[in-house]
């Protein structure tokens, strides 16, 4: 007897034709005696539909080939659902599976994502919506809006508009931080709320980042010259100096003294003047590599 699995793609996730990739899915499936029901995402509705699909087949594991915002869409789409995902990373972001150390081909990810134990991640909630990875105010979330205006994909595009943004850099905006540690005043460029540690180029922005330790950290950027973005980016993150500064909680209010550019794991969510934070503990189950 076959068992029954459901597979998510984003047909264009990271700017590539994933013809060759449901393929290869596809083979391996029917190879390991599993009948693979394909959802495509089209940008419209896709968490109800996804949710009426789910019903029709009722599989244990979601198998999910697109970046970040696909896999949060599938966890939020299924939440009531006692599910595992399995990810094949295929997008032009793919922070979460840097995170938990997946491999870089789809080949090796393919029993991974099929098979493997899983962990159980804990998500944030940021102003009702969820985050499962990075999400920030200020620099990076300009970058990313300045990515989403460009026709340019990929890590190029990443690039080009990392150089635009820097170029255009508006002044510092004031934040005051509350939660259950001594307030925080201060300028800042950019502030990062993470549940993990690696942004999907690879770059580490917070080392001290456990996925389902109860926790998130807020890593408060004060300053983005090109000497501290340089430590950042060749992965020497500056906690030895007044730069940045790092909290650890699992509840925390942000109020800016001006809407500030806002994103949740890669996609720009507009300005905001407040969040209010507070972890999701173990919200969702993914597979990962036996260590």
């Amino acid at each position: 007897m076959k068992n029954n699995c459901i597979l998510v793609v984003n047909p264009i996730s990271g700017g590539i034709d994933k013809t060759e990739l449901i393929n290869t899915i596809t083979a391996f499936a029917e190879k390991e005696n599993f009948n693979i029901h394909i959802f495509k995402t089209s940008g419209i509705s896709d968490s109800d539909r996804l949710n009426e699909f789910y019903k029709t087949y009722k599989t244990e594991r979601v198998i999910v080939a697109g970046g970040d915002g696909t896999i949060k869409m599938v966890a939020e789409a299924l939440e009531d659902e006692d599910i595992i995902i399995g990810i094949l990373p295929a997008g032009s972001a793919n922070g979460l599976a840097v995170d938990l150390n997946l491999p870089t081909t789809i080949e090796e990810n393919l029993p991974i994502a099929f098979y493997n134990h899983y962990m159980e991640m804990d998500m944030i909630s940021i102003n009702g919506k969820k985050s499962i990875h990075l999400s920030d105010l200020g620099l990076n979330a300009e970058m990313i809006k300045n990515y989403e205006n460009s026709s340019i994909r990929g890590k190029l595009g990443y690039a080009l508009q990392t150089v635009n943004t820097l170029i255009d850099l508006d002044d510092p905006f004031t934040a005051t931080i509350t939660g259950d540690f001594p307030t925080v005043e201060c300028e800042a460029r950019m502030i990062v709320i993470a549940n993990s540690q690696k942004y999907g180029t690879g770059i580490s922005i917070n080392p001290n980042g456990i996925m389902d330790d109860g926790k998130f950290e807020l890593v408060i950027l004060k300053n983005m010259d090109l000497v501290v973005l340089g430590k950042i980016i060749t992965g020497n993150m500056p906690l030895d100096n007044n730069d940045v500064e790092i909290i650890s909680t699992a509840k925390a209010v942000i109020a800016t003294n001006v809407p500030v550019s806002f994103q949740i794991d890669g996609e720009y969510c507009g300005a905001e003047t407040k969040l209010n934070i507070e972890i999701l503990p173990k919200q969702m189950k993914v597979a990962i590599p036996v260590v």
